[in-house]
């Protein structure tokens, strides 16, 4: 019979658990969402989002007003964990899991036997091993059968994470075969897609795939927008033209890649197998250096525009719409501009965020302004995000200013 699970703690109240928290306890399942930061604890537990996720609000508040939701920076007693914590790399670009590894610790004191332990953090092949190893070393008095550990990795977009959460098809990867069907116990309570069960290390393996595949296909675009460059080509119509064919999708080029999936997760692929993994490594390369040929183009725009020229900064996103920067090659883009160019009044644009982030707050020469403002002082105007609010926008409000489109909207 499907196991029903009367309280599940979410470790890690970022945008994926806390998502992931308000909709488990809006459908009637008892939810104690754990995050380090007491700022975003007392904010979910007043109803508040702290950061832009369309349709969470409206869930999370009902949610903590139907007291199936509460939110502390200690880890409960619960029948179910989880773990939705980052997973960044190293400078060496291989997986840091000391946030697993810490929440880990934090699940091991409260075990009894029989809970479900879910590690939803996209992670390399052998994490949900290295998680359920580090709890059953903490407690020696349980064995590998006391517990159920799967990994079921997130396959949402920002911007549809309420929506593709219910909706989406959801890889479970047990330890066991008894943990993938808990797993999906849980997941049933919400989840609409397909559920398809395999072990742990496919399962983080296909996460890692999928974002892969993707990054090898937007490396194809952003090389193809450097060799046009060259060819006095322009590659958006290139690409329109030869999308025409039955056969080919070539998706838009870019300023880079950013995220905490694209950006990062190829690298999983490359550190676990680097001498089979020549492809996606070249990918990542390709993708990683586009910023600092965006730069080059600014750099060599600035040279002609007067001895302190203004540069209008459009977007600071990783994509389109949402407020998130993290791995975002515009702000990776801006940071390099204000060190490298002290001359220039860079006024970044960005009409998700209200402060200027702490990447760029130190620099005298960069000030978060208004569209309108930007456009009116710009000496050099670059589109680095394709948010609405800009593609809205006549080319005729551009003015004289010299423009760098790395999105195509103004072609």
């Amino acid at each position: 019979m499907p196991r029903n699970f009367s309280s599940v703690g979410v470790i890690g109240l970022g945008y994926i658990g806390l998502p992931t928290a308000a909709i488990l306890a809006d459908h009637g399942v008892t939810t104690i969402g754990v995050d380090v930061s007491e700022r975003n604890v007392a904010a979910v537990n007043k109803g508040e989002v702290p950061f832009v996720e369309p349709g969470l609000r409206e869930v999370l508040e009902r949610a903590v007003s139907s007291g199936t939701l509460t939110a502390t920076t200690q880890t409960p007693t619960a029948e179910a964990y989880i773990v939705a914590v980052p997973t960044p790399f190293t400078e060496a670009h291989a997986a840091d899991l000391s946030y697993i590894e810490a929440a880990a610790d934090g699940i091991a004191g409260k075990l009894t036997g029989g809970e479900l332990i879910i590690l939803e953090s996209t992670s390399p092949p052998g994490a949900t091993e290295h998680l359920a190893q580090r709890i059953l070393a903490a407690r020696p008095d349980l064995g590998a059968e006391d517990i159920l550990v799967a990994h079921c990795p997130e396959r949402v977009l920002p911007g549809r994470i309420m929506e593709e959460m219910i909706t989406n098809d959801r890889i479970i990867g047990g330890l066991t075969p008894a943990a993938a069907e808990a797993a999906r116990d849980l997941y049933s309570a919400f989840a609409k897609g397909e559920f398809l069960l395999t072990d742990a290390r496919t399962a983080e393996m296909a996460k890692l795939t999928e974002n892969s595949f993707r990054d090898v296909n937007i490396a194809f675009a952003n090389e193809l927008s450097v060799i046009s460059h060259r060819l006095g080509i322009d590659v958006w119509e290139l690409i329109e033209l030869a999308n025409h064919h039955p056969r080919v999708n070539i998706l838009q080029p870019g300023p880079g890649v950013g995220g905490h999936c694209i950006a990062v997760d190829p690298w999983f692929i490359v550190d676990a197998a680097p001498e089979e993994s020549r492809l996606i490594r070249t990918a990542r390369e390709t993708n990683d250096a586009k910023p600092e040929w965006v730069l080059g183009r600014i750099e060599q725009a600035l040279e002609s525009a007067g001895p302190a020229p203004t540069v209008a900064l459009l977007g600071l996103a990783f994509k389109a719409d949402i407020d998130d920067l993290r791995e975002s090659p515009a702000l990776q883009i801006a940071q390099t501009l204000a060190e490298r160019a002290p001359q220039a009044q860079l006024l970044a644009v960005e009409p998700h965020i209200q402060t200027l982030p702490a990447a760029l707050s130190g620099f005298s020469n960069v000030a978060l302004t208004d569209l309108d403002e930007a456009l009116q002082r710009a000496d050099v105007v670059v589109l680095l995000v394709d948010h609405q609010v800009f593609k809205d926008l006549p080319a005729a409000r551009l003015g004289e200013a010299v423009l760098i489109d790395t999105r195509g909207i103004w072609r």
